[in-house]
């Protein structure tokens, strides 16, 4: 049985496909058309952490390599972006952001996303009933666009899982202090291009002022 059916099976309680299915295409695509190794070097030297998830969003040792250009250059159009990581044992949903802009995601091990779409948010609150999950296999890089709620993935097995992170130059940096929130989506503003909802049951994300809009089960992928 594969790893992929083998997910699907045992979390049945949400709807679970590849990443190469067609419900993926209103998130996003899977890229094909660059050579992510030297990221991949990079991300083979760390180890994942058991305690709990780990962001780095900038590596100088991974922004000073040629696929880095090449990103910044065509998929952003020349708009400065930053690569880094999140490694980790995460298994819940706990939250969901979005960005203006899209993220590019390389899984280094298999994973599952879960997401939703940003058209779902109403008065800035999200039923977790319209999550849909996606397995990633390790070694696959995806394109999700900025319409599309995403955060942390969840582990396919107990050592944990990888993942590249390759954003906007500047994205999740600490908001200046000065910001005039004028509309009820500003409320979700929780970092510079980085909108955030929380589950009301992740108190490490309300204590730090994220706005507890994810109504229903705080979805767990069991593995």
């Amino acid at each position: 049985m594969s790893s992929f059916q083998y997910m699907k099976d045992l979390n049945k309680h949400v709807p679970f496909y590849h990443i190469e299915d067609s419900k993926f295409k209103p998130y996003g695509k899977v890229i094909n058309e660059y050579d992510f190794s030297e990221l991949e070097t990079y991300m083979d030297s760390l180890t994942i952490p058991q305690d709990q998830n780990v962001y780095v969003a900038s590596v100088t040792e991974m922004e000073n390599t040629i696929i880095k250009d090449q990103l910044q250059e065509a998929f952003y159009g020349e708009m400065p972006i930053q690569i880094g990581y999140c490694n980790g044992p995460n298994s819940t949903l706990n939250g969901l952001e979005y960005h203006k802009s899209s993220e590019i995601n390389i899984a280094i091990t298999d994973m599952v996303l879960l997401l939703g779409k940003v058209q779902g948010v109403e008065n800035n609150f999200f039923n977790s009933s319209d999550v849909i999950a996606f397995f990633v296999p390790e070694g696959t890089a995806v394109e999700l666009y900025g319409t599309t709620l995403h955060f942390a993935p969840c582990k396919v097995n107990n050592e944990g899982f990888k993942t590249v992170v390759i954003l906007p130059k500047g994205t999740n940096d600490p908001l200046s202090t000065n910001i005039q929130k004028r509309t009820k989506e500003d409320e979700l503003l929780f970092m510079k291009n980085k909108w955030l909802i929380a589950h009301p049951e992740r108190e490490q994300l309300i204590n730090k002022g994220a706005h507890p809009g994810i109504k229903g089960e705080n979805i767990k992928v069991y593995q």
